[in-house]
């Protein structure tokens, strides 16, 4: 997938009830999908809960933020519960196929609170017309993109109505 290219659809149900579709989604900026290995993972819990923390800044830039994962909605509730993730939206069942799709990694469980296979972490701002923007994505849980960062870089964008990179 490359930037400026339209991304897949998505459509998955949010723990708590409702749902998000992302098609539907109008923010000022950005939908930033974060895409997360699911319960299991601890660094997943740290992660989300920062995210967590900062919504009200990414709101101040117009993005709009929601957690995915591979979970069913029993694990993606116990997550939410769990973690303390007070505000952000958690959406689960995503197909392992729809995370190919999308360009993320697929792993297969070592332990046994794992799921049978999992998508790895993956991050990324979709402008309101559909289009990719940017992206990060990890074949492992570790080394992601801290929230502060790009928190940063959102600001840095809009204020200087930065193209999209790598999109050559």
């Amino acid at each position: 997938m490359k930037p400026l290219g339209r991304v897949p659809t998505l459509d998955l149900p949010l723990a708590g009830g409702g749902r998000f579709d992302l098609s539907a989604r109008r923010p000022r900026t950005f939908t930033m999908l974060v895409f997360y290995r699911g319960l299991h993972c601890p660094i997943c819990r740290t992660y989300l809960r920062d995210l967590d923390r900062r919504l009200d800044d990414f709101a101040k830039l117009g993005v709009e933020a929601v957690a995915i994962s591979t979970d069913s909605k029993e694990r993606a509730e116990r997550s939410k519960k769990d973690w303390g993730i007070e505000r952000l939206d958690v959406a689960y069942d995503l197909g392992i196929d729809q995370a190919r799709r999308w360009g993320l990694y697929v792993s297969a469980s070592t332990a046994d609170d794992e799921p049978l296979l999992f998508a790895e972490p993956g991050l990324f701002l979709i402008r309101p017309d559909g289009t990719l923007y940017a992206s990060s994505v990890q074949t492992m849980p570790f080394a992601r993109p801290p929230f502060a960062e790009v928190l940063q870089a959102v600001a840095y964008v809009t204020e200087n109505n930065y193209p999209a990179p790598g999109a050559a």
